[in-house]
């Protein structure tokens, strides 16, 4: 095989392969690197997708126990584990293949070994069989991904002290399951465990769960989670977690001062994740990184060294799939001589809990720090036919509106679907809308996105239907 390539991608999660199979498409030769063995990323292998199986057959195991109340009887209703996780293997092999396939269609070069850089033009490939093979290339992509953060002094030893790896292969349910962390990836898997059986419990060190989300839709979300059966400890401080023989303990601090002594059969450790670099011997070409450990890239995501760039979670901004996927294709047009781009005001942003919650663009908090004059319009599932037409009813749909031009600043849903209904916002926000455009705007009936329209009437206090 020739080894000579216009363009080498490292890593081969949803920015890497995305960004190899594009850069082929605009007449690059192009290889793609992955170290994991198999393609797709943390996302694929062991994130997005594994997780949202088992948030989907969790979901599906605690509606059947409650399907007695509308009218359909299960007799012997039980929860066969092992199954669900053989289910949740086969989704993520299904993908990995078809990413496969897909650098095959796109005559993009497929290397699984660990890439690091020999010189700025030359990728040392180091193979499962410690083989090294070196790869020539003109310009390269760094998309390596991120790792979870471990807790300080605490390993992770995915038997008791968990990483969000770890905690999607549980063998057994936990009887008790403590969290370190209330963000996004904490909270699905205390809401998967939680449906499944286990007594969970959140300790978070601010005063509010999921950090940046609008705080109206952050409140309503821990009530309802509250009100589901998780516990949460806020502006509580892990001081330490020693393991036992079968159990973890925790030494914490509230913020009246008080220590506590919490024990679990687990502890999953959700407090954030670090870009993916060690391996990539970037002080050797001279690639400069943050103060935080991300690369420091330029508009074009050109790194400190010419003809390098970078993608994804080794760079700033939020550690999202789609936000990688964008980068990808954004920087192979530009190394392809076109003018990529990211709109990075509207990027959305889901929690796949039940209810969901999804936002794109500014939260209000942003907007009274700005100094910004704005509206607000909300309207509540409970007033939506098809959620009532369905039982499903928490939540609200909230718009905000800038004052003077009625231009769509940000959209915040936390209810059914709402992963699905931010798209509609997000297209139009891309476009430039305002409420009005949306509330003109015909929707179907029933659906849940009648409630986006009512909240743009609600921007100017004209819903109908509250």
């Amino acid at each position: 095989m020739d080894n000579n390539f216009d363009v080498v991608v490292i890593g081969g999660g949803p920015g890497g392969y995305v960004c190899a199979i594009r850069l082929s498409q605009l007449g690059l030769k192009t290889a793609c690197i992955e170290s994991r063995g198999s393609l797709g990323g943390t996302c694929l292998n062991v994130g997005c997708i594994p997780s949202k199986n088992l948030l989907n057959l969790s979901e599906n195991f605690y509606r059947a126990k409650n399907f007695h109340k509308i009218g359909i009887e299960i007799d012997n209703l039980k929860l066969n584990l092992n199954k669900m996780m053989e289910n949740k293997n086969n989704s993520v092999e299904t993908l990995t293949k078809g990413v496969a396939f897909l650098l095959k269609k796109n005559k993009v070069s497929y290397f699984k070994g660990t890439g690091s850089f020999k010189s700025k033009n030359e990728i040392s490939l180091i193979d499962d069989k410690k083989k090294e093979t070196i790869i020539k290339t003109k310009s390269t992509v760094i998309s390596s991904g991120s790792k979870p953060t471990q807790f300080p002094g605490s390993k992770f030893d995915e038997k008791l002290i968990l990483s969000s790896t770890g905690v999607l292969n549980l063998e057994s349910v936990p009887k008790k399951l403590i969290i370190v962390g209330g963000g996004y990836i904490g909270l699905e898997m205390g809401s998967v465990w939680s449906r499944l059986g286990s007594e969970v419990h959140v300790i978070e060190f601010m005063d509010h769960i999921t950090s940046g989300m609008d705080r109206e839709i952050s409140n309503e979300f821990m009530k309802i989670l509250a009100k589901q059966g998780i516990k949460f400890s806020l502006e509580t401080k892990v001081n330490k977690i020693l393991k036992l023989s079968n159990s973890v303990k925790l030494e914490t601090t509230n913020k009246d001062g008080k220590n506590n002594i919490l024990e679990a059969d687990k502890v999953l450790i959700s407090i954030g994740r670090k870009p993916n670099t060690e391996s990539l011997q970037l002080d050797k070409i001279g690639v400069k990184l943050d103060k935080k450990g991300s690369i420091s890239v330029q508009n074009n995501y050109e790194t400190s060294v010419k003809n390098i760039f970078a993608i994804g979670d080794v760079i700033s901004g939020p550690m999202l799939a789609h936000k990688a996927e964008e980068e990808g294709i954004a920087v192979a047009e530009i190394i392809a001589g076109q003018s990529g781009h990211v709109n990075y005001d509207i990027i959305p942003s889901v929690i796949y809990t039940s209810p969901e919650v999804a936002s794109v663009g500014k939260t209000e908090e942003d907007l009274v720090s700005k100094g910004q004059s704005y509206k607000v319009g909300k309207f509540p599932f409970m007033a939506n036919s098809r959620a009532k037409a369905i039982n499903d009813t928490e939540g609200f749909v909230k718009i905000l509106a800038d004052s003077k031009t009625d231009k769509v600043l940000g959209v915040h849903i936390i209810g059914p679907h709402a992963g699905e209904i931010i798209a509609e916002v997000s297209v139009a926000m891309e476009f430039g809308a305002s409420s009005e455009d949306i509330a003109r705007t015909c929707h179907a009936h029933p659906t849940f996105s009648e409630a986006v329209k009512e909240a743009a009437l609600a921007v100017e206090k004209r819903q109908i239907h509250s």
